[in-house]
């Protein structure tokens, strides 16, 4: 039998502080925030997302718009993996009754791993069903390395050099219960 062990490698408050300074960089790179949204990715890439808009509204003294993305129907390794434009304006939700648009907007697309590239890559696909954004901008809580599309984030939380034995669990107060982030080594 297989035994694992866990180690924390960001607590609550190194979580905070990595978002707050994520949250400095895009308004930094972005010089402030008109035309960008934050997108996060579903499940605990929207519960970051929604964490890093709220430090940029009290920095920048103003809300960044948030969305909320399913890539369910993008997945390169689902079968049933087409979704029409409807289906993921609806899963972007709609502002004011109009559909969802990325088409001249600064995308900033959140996520709480990194690894592969294969999530962010269908991502894009369906942000690009929703119109040409002037630029897409990723940004992730942990980077774990071993990729396999050319991807790199603008804006990282923390970067862990991880083997593919090891996995990183990411548990968020929204629907865990805490704010910590498990590197888990499986031994034997």
């Amino acid at each position: 039998m297989a035994e694992e062990e866990h180690l924390v490698i960001m607590d609550e408050t190194a979580i905070r502080r990595a978002l707050t300074r994520i949250a400095h960089e895009i308004v930094e790179k972005n010089k402030g925030i008109d035309d960008c949204i934050i997108v996060g990715i579903r499940t605990r890439g929207i519960y970051l997302a929604n964490r890093v808009a709220e430090r940029i509204g009290e920095i920048e003294g103003r809300p960044v718009p948030v969305r909320e993305l399913d890539i369910t129907h993008y997945r390169d390794d689902r079968l049933d993996a087409a979704a029409t434009r409807t289906e993921v304006s609806a899963a972007l939700g709609e502002l004011e009754g109009v559909p969802f648009t990325t088409k001249d907007k600064i995308i900033i697309l959140f996520d709480d791993v990194l690894y592969t590239g294969r999530t962010i890559r269908a991502a894009m696909d369906a942000l690009m069903d929703c119109g040409r954004p002037r630029s897409i901008q990723l940004a992730v809580l942990v980077d774990r390395g071993h990729r396999e599309l050319p991807i790199r984030p603008d804006f990282i939380g923390k970067n862990v050099p991880t083997s593919k034995q090891e996995q990183i669990q990411v548990a968020l107060t929204e629907i865990d219960t805490l704010d910590q982030v498990t590197l888990i080594n499986q031994r034997g």
